[in-house]
């Protein structure tokens, strides 16, 4: 079973600090990275998946992001504004609900960045997000092939998809790549406030509801401003 999400929440909030100076004066979904925005990248890719509806949160000088979004018809943005509250990634989505609706949703970091493969990881996505085994579907890259990740990895993943977490001292082969599909069901007995999206991670794992895809195509960690001329790198290759 697979499901068509219509609908996305993209993570815009955060203060972006480890891309100082880049974000002194602008938040980090609007660096540009290869011709345009990191959030654009993230719309588009969404919109070309068959997204209509994408609510986006903010918190750090909003408006450059609201002012950007204001014209854009697909997928059509909705704003969630958070200027005078820290929620941290799990509480903005709890704020968001009542625009995402029932039905499973994208979830996209706004400053993640991939290449597509032959087909687009989200389209893959909704094709193998199962709601009967499943709460949440991460896209995962492997840890060897990414550009601009040096870390140990997020979770090892079973030959069926099932995700399990790193332990502490622990090296494994993928990392979270920014994008998933949630069902909304998950957040009803979430904490209230500002609370990270990792402990859902953890819940539904626990509950072996966790499950990962990984991603074809080539995933870069934009985290510093080292990082994004890696990524203008990486992208150039692709198109030469």
């Amino acid at each position: 079973m697979s499901v068509k999400p219509t609908k996305a929440m993209v993570l815009a909030a955060g203060f972006g600090l480890r891309m100082r100076p880049l974000t002194d004066r602008m938040p980090k979904p609007m660096v540009p990275v290869a011709g345009q925005p990191l959030l654009d990248h993230v719309l588009d890719k969404l919109g070309q998946a068959g997204v209509t509806e994408a609510v986006v949160n903010v918190h750090y000088l909003p408006d450059q992001i609201i002012d950007h979004v204001a014209s854009r018809q697909l997928p059509h943005v909705t704003i969630s504004d958070e200027r005078d509250q820290v929620l941290g990634t799990g509480g903005g989505v709890v704020k968001a609900l009542p625009l995402l609706g029932d039905a499973p949703f994208f979830h996209v970091n706004s400053d993640t960045l991939w290449i597509d493969g032959v087909r687009s990881n989200l389209l893959r996505l909704a094709e193998n997000f199962d709601p009967d085994r499943m709460d949440i579907l991460l896209l995962m890259a492997p840890t060897a092939t990414s550009i601009g990740y040096g870390g140990r990895g997020d979770y090892g993943m079973l030959p069926d998809g099932a995700l399990r977490k790193r332990k502490e001292k622990e090296v494994v082969p993928f990392v979270y790549a920014g994008a998933a599909i949630m069902s909304p069901a998950i957040f009803a007995d979430a904490p209230k406030g500002e609370f990270s999206l990792t402990k859902m991670f953890d819940r539904a794992n626990e509950q072996e509801r966790l499950f990962g895809l990984r991603l074809d195509g080539v995933w870069m960690h934009v985290g510093t401003p080292d990082a994004v001329h890696a990524a203008e790198e990486a992208f150039l290759e692709s198109v030469a």
